[in-house]
Order: structure tokens, then sequence, then C-alpha cells
């Protein structure tokens, strides 16, 4: 029982965090003009690219997360991700009435909340790994005169 709580719950909650990464990998594969539509349709420059690159992030990251191979580096990765692709590509507030499930912006809205909820999970994930406090003990000896 303490295995479970010390060791299967944290695994299961990393699992639960990036299951859905895979899926929208295999999603772009199946959907490729569907996919690289919609990269073309934000504000960043080059969506082929920008397309593979997310699917690299999507496809690697995650068994990353999972096994602990460098997965605060992953989850610093991955949440970055998630925040670019929630502040460009669900910009809700730009669409009349964002609020009203009529408005063309309602499901951005959810789209990009689920996004920041997911940056979170990884933050969390981040800390856990150590990862953050690796990244301030660095910035800690940066700003130590010599």
């Amino acid at each position: 029982m303490n295995w479970l709580i010390s060791d299967g719950l944290p695994l299961l909650a990393r699992v639960f965090i990036v299951w859905i990464f895979p899926f929208s990998f295999l999603d772009k594969v199946i959907n490729w003009n569907s996919a690289l539509k919609q990269a073309r349709s934000g504000v960043l420059p080059g969506g082929p690219v920008l397309l593979v690159l997310a699917m690299i992030c999507e496809l690697v990251t995650p068994p990353m997360i999972v096994l602990g191979i460098y997965d605060g580096i992953a989850a610093f990765v991955l949440a970055g991700y998630c925040a670019v692709t929630g502040l460009v590509y669900h910009a809700f507030w730009t669409y009349p009435r964002f609020w009203s499930p009529q408005s063309e912006g309602y499901p951005h809205i959810w789209d990009f909340f689920k996004n920041f909820g997911l940056v979170g999970g990884l933050i969390l994930v981040m800390y856990t790994s150590g990862f953050i406090l690796d990244v301030g003990r660095v910035f800690a000896r940066l700003s130590t005169p010599i």
C-alpha cells in the first residue's frame, strides 16, 4: 500500500498530465492538412516548421516525464509549448462577446484554460523533479559577485 501512495500515485498523475499529447501527435499525423491550417492561423510565421516542432514536442516529452528521464527539462519545454499555444492559438479575448456560447471565441476560452491547467501540472513536475531548485541555484551563483 505504501508503494501505491509514494510511487504509484505520482506516476499515475504524470501519466494523466501528459497523456493528451501522444494522441494530439497522432491526430496531427492523421489530419495533417487541418493541423497545418491551424498552425498557419496564428501570428507566428513558419506553419510547417512549427507543426513539426510541435509534433516532436508532443511525442518526445511525455515519455521523458513519465519515465523520469530529464523530466524537469521535458516539463519545462512542454509547459512552454502549452503556454505559447494557449496564447497564440486560443486568444479568446480577440473575439466579440467571447463569453456567449454563440461566439466563435467561446470554445477558445476553455482550450486556453485547459492549456494553462496543464502548465500548472507541469510546473509541479518541474518542482518535484528538483528542476526549479536547480535553476534557482544556477541563478544564485550567477548573481554572486566574484
